[in-house]
């Protein structure tokens, strides 16, 4: 019943931007790390960015400045503001809330970004 849903996938020229949206459905993420992750095809799954309850946030060496993550504790949600897309980023991108046991993490089901001429 409790779940992540994601969305704000698309399909985006190289060197575009879009935003990712993650909000509880019938859980509160406000009091945990949540994160953002990618998984290309044919390449292993990628942490892209995290944010803690108090804002602290961390960011894969490969984005750079690039990606934004932020929360909206109101709106029980997690976004990621991705610019200057890279065709190399295409990837399902998926939501993931880091429990407070272990064992208990919660992944969202993922969208798709595609960044194509």
């Amino acid at each position: 019943q409790v779940q992540l849903v994601e969305s704000g996938g698309g399909l985006v020229p190289p060197g575009g931007s879009l935003r990712l949206s993650c909000s509880g459905s019938r859980i509160n993420l406000n009091q945990n790390i949540m994160g953002w992750y990618r998984q290309a095809a044919g390449k292993e799954r990628e942490m892209v960015a995290t944010i803690t309850a108090a804002g602290t946030t961390n960011y894969a060496d490969s984005v750079g400045d690039r990606f934004t993550i932020s929360r909206d504790k109101r709106r029980n949600a997690v976004y990621l503001q991705m610019s200057t897309l890279k065709a190399e980023e295409t990837a399902d991108y998926v939501c993931k809330m880091f429990a407070r046991r272990p064992g208990n993490d919660l992944w969202g089901q993922g969208t798709q970004v595609t960044v194509s001429s």
